[in-house]
């Protein structure tokens, strides 16, 4: 069975927007998309490194801010021509607190 840990209040996050969590093991970004659905990404582009937290928000996708790729919140993966991935984390809502599965952040460098 999964460990969660309760990562931030989903009212800290802005509808359509990001927040970066640093946590022991490395940086995190929160997604909030306009219906409430909240996804956890790695905070850093494959192709150079931009910080995705600042990137665009769209529907279930978020373009990062430097050259544009598009990542699927769901997957991590690179839509359209680009070819790349960010890791993912299980996210899950409690309460109005936003809690992520400890086992995927265990093993990483802190930030």
């Amino acid at each position: 069975m999964s460990k969660f840990i309760d990562i931030a209040a989903l009212d800290d996050i802005p509808r359509r927007g990001a927040r970066v969590v640093k946590t022991p093991q490395g940086c995190v970004a929160l997604f909030r998309t306009a219906d409430d659905r909240v996804f956890a990404l790695e905070d850093r582009c494959p192709h150079k490194g931009g910080p995705l937290s600042e990137g665009i928000v769209h529907g279930t996708s978020v373009t990062c801010p430097l050259h544009g790729w598009v990542f699927d919140l769901n997957t991590g993966q690179a839509q359209g021509a680009d070819e790349g991935e960010v890791r993912t984390f299980i996210v899950c809502l409690d309460g109005g607190r936003v809690l992520v599965d400890a086992s995927f952040l265990s093993g990483r460098s802190a930030a």
